[in-house]
């Protein structure tokens, strides 16, 4: 019984890291993941510029919901026509194609458009890994980079739990320190 006992917590343990990995992927990639789908050097433009050199819509029609293809079509032809006018027609067609098509994409994941940022901006180490990842068919530096944070984060809050944890019971300011560190904790593990 002991034996069996023993490989369900490491089945428990092994749950419990994929889970942290999960949530530390949602959480540290929560609000950069929106960020990067809406930059001039992000994915959904960097198909748009694809679609635009070789007249092939369907570059961006992945990045948007199929209701809404017939939208992105239009300004696709639309911004096609235009780029032929002039230099500067070009550059504002392009311009208008990357700001509908960002738009589009962002309101298909529930995000509200913000404008198209500059390139360069700091996306944090978790997005770059994962398009690494991706790029090289290979997970284990994001893993490696995510299971890290979440050990660093739950270690911080665990200690600080800890060291507010014994309090006298008629020091309710302590008490509640202790209360708001436990809380931090849990959402942090939830």
């Amino acid at each position: 019984m002991l034996r069996r006992h023993s490989s369900c917590s490491r089945a428990n343990s092994a749950t419990l890291v994929l889970g942290l990995v999960v949530a530390a992927v949602i959480f540290f990639s929560a609000v950069s993941a929106f960020a990067h789908c809406d930059g001039f050097d992000g994915p959904v433009v960097a198909a748009a510029r694809a679609a635009l050199q070789t007249g092939n819509v369907n570059h961006v029609l992945i990045w948007v919901r199929p209701e809404e293809a017939a939208q992105i079509k239009l300004a696709f032809d639309e911004a096609l026509a235009v780029r032929k006018l002039s230099p500067q027609a070009e550059s504002l067609a392009d311009r208008s194609l990357f700001e509908t098509l960002v738009r589009i994409h962002r309101a298909g994941e529930g995000a509200p458009y913000t404008g198209l940022k500059s390139v360069g901006r700091d996306l944090g180490p978790a997005i770059p890994a994962a398009d690494e990842a991706i790029k090289t068919g290979a997970d284990d530096t994001l893993i490696r980079l995510l299971t890290k944070k979440v050990q660093d984060g739950i270690a911080t809050h665990f200690q600080e739990v800890l060291a507010k944890k014994k309090f006298a019971v008629d020091d309710v300011a302590a008490g509640r320190e202790y209360v708001e560190a436990y809380v931090g904790f849990i959402h942090y593990v939830e």
